[in-house]
């Protein structure tokens, strides 16, 4: 378990120092996530060492969102002066979201088909 805390933890890293130190626009764990996914297409056996943590991880995600409910209630001042605006945004990104996912697997159910 070490282990693969070890490495999810170092493509995290490896995704943080590369946003901010090439200041880019893109998320350092998204980076990171980038960077997991290239090396588990060159190191297949590395999902075998991962999938255990991986395992335990998503069985105890709900706790990853304590921290973003803290700080929803240590910003309830700015949510409640510009909620209007936040409800606004929070509906088109949903919609927005929802045609993406639409688009993707429409494309990819013609893409599967062959192309037809």
């Amino acid at each position: 378990m070490v282990l693969s805390l070890a490495i999810l933890l170092s493509c995290q890293l490896l995704g943080e120092a590369l946003a901010r130190g090439l200041q880019l626009p893109v998320p350092g764990p998204v980076l990171g996530m980038a960077a997991l996914l290239v090396g588990l297409r060159l190191i297949p056996r590395l999902a075998l060492v991962l999938r255990p943590t991986v395992g335990v991880v998503l069985a105890n995600l709900s706790l990853m969102f304590v921290p973003a409910g803290v700080g929803v209630v240590g910003n309830l001042s700015i949510l409640s002066s510009d909620w209007p605006a936040l409800a606004v945004v929070l509906v088109l990104s949903t919609i927005a979201a929802m045609l993406a996912t639409v688009g993707t697997f429409l494309a990819l159910r013609r893409l599967g088909q062959g192309g037809a």
